[in-house]
């Protein structure tokens, strides 16, 4: 039987079921459509947590598919969460991304669980990728990986990785929002000025204006 693998929105929305949510109008950005690519947004506050956001982009009549899910944290002193999936002629990449945007230190013990999940698919070729801005944020207990036939490894992977963001969550230490929300801010805003393949892209299609308003309002909720 064929693996049915879960979203990366219904993995968040699971993980979260115990969280109140709060639906944001993302207005007419929530259906956009042009050249074939065709995006949809949905966003939401999260008492307790902070802001989330579900991207997700079809092209090539469908050969071609990226979901994205931002746990944009304020309430609590964890790294940010970017979960990116694509999809593209047969081939699978999950990317479960740690952003050190904290106002602490992050705890060694904590970064070392996700490092556990992570070597489970050590064998897994990795994403090639180039330099990018954020590296030097990017924490290295983050998973990027790519192949054919290997939908339920890179599925479950993202599970566990949301599974044990939300119980370190659940775990630490009250913060600052607005200090929390700061760091976010910064963070969306050097992404949207730096750019990058998906932020071009959407520049590209629909305008600059557009595309700040989506990522600095509806992905990140800085604006």
């Amino acid at each position: 039987m064929k693996y049915q693998r879960a979203t990366l929105p219904e993995l968040v929305l699971g993980a979260l079921a115990d969280y109140p949510l709060t639906r944001v109008d993302v207005g007419d950005e929530a259906t956009m459509k042009k050249n074939g690519f065709h995006f949809q947004t949905e966003a939401y506050e999260a008492e307790g947590l902070g802001h989330i956001c579900f991207l997700t982009m079809k092209a090539m009549g469908g050969l071609m598919k990226m979901e994205t899910a931002v746990l944009a944290t304020t309430a609590k002193d964890v790294p940010m969460m970017n979960l990116d999936w694509v999809l593209a002629m047969g081939k699978e990449t999950q990317m479960c991304e740690l952003y050190d945007d904290q106002i602490a230190p992050y705890p060694a013990e904590d970064a070392a669980k996700f490092q556990a999940i992570k070597d489970k698919d050590a064998d897994l070729a990795d994403r090639e990728t180039d330099p990018h801005w954020y590296d030097d944020i990017l924490l290295p207990q983050s998973y990027d990986k790519t192949g054919k036939k290997i939908s339920e490894r890179l599925n479950k992977a993202a599970a566990a990785y949301l599974e044990e963001y939300i119980a370190q969550v659940r775990a630490a230490p009250d913060c600052d929002p607005v200090a929390k929300k700061e760091n976010v801010r910064h963070f969306a805003q050097t992404l949207f000025d730096q750019g990058g393949p998906a932020v071009d892209q959407v520049t590209k299609l629909f305008g600059k204006e557009t595309a700040e308003r989506l990522i600095l309002g509806h992905m990140y909720g800085v604006k």
